[in-house]
């Protein structure tokens, strides 16, 4: 090896250290982060409000699709169970609540179950039905709406 090819060598090879010793860049201030990160943990058992402040229940259970998306919370009030898209829920950790941008009287008409009459929640027509509730479409028509300049 000639001494220049040695030089480049220990060159590049200073650089790569260096490059992974440089702590990593903040963000610029001012940008949102990319994504929020959310525990099973801090979700369940959080208390669940509508507009006005009305208490809808508690989250009792999250309802994951075969790809290991979140798809509802299942919310309980009184020993009666509902389904609530996950997309509908805003979510406070600090006070451990999740909003759902609906009325008291929206909210009413939304079907019940009970712990023992779980529904199929990915037959189309539950599906549809349970997102429509909630002024919601439900994951994948989404993508293909957006995709296709449909929606925002």
């Amino acid at each position: 090896m000639t001494k220049k090819a040695i030089f480049l060598s220990v060159l590049a090879l200073t650089l790569a250290v260096t490059a992974d010793a440089q702590p990593p860049t903040a963000p610029p201030t001012g940008t949102a982060p990319a994504h929020v990160a959310y525990r099973a943990k801090q979700i369940l058992g959080s208390k669940v409000l509508l507009q006005g402040n009305a208490t809808a229940g508690t989250v009792d259970d999250i309802v994951f699709d075969d790809q290991g998306n979140v798809e509802y919370l299942i919310v309980v009030d009184q020993g009666q169970y509902r389904t609530v898209p996950w997309a509908a829920a805003k979510y406070n950790l600090d006070q451990r609540t999740a909003v759902i941008n609906i009325t008291t009287d929206q909210y009413k008409v939304v079907p019940t179950y009970t712990a023992q009459t779980y529904p199929n929640f990915y037959a189309p027509a539950y599906r549809t039905t349970t997102y429509k509730y909630y002024g919601l479409t439900p994951g994948q028509l989404r993508r293909i709406e957006r995709r296709e300049g449909l929606r925002p």
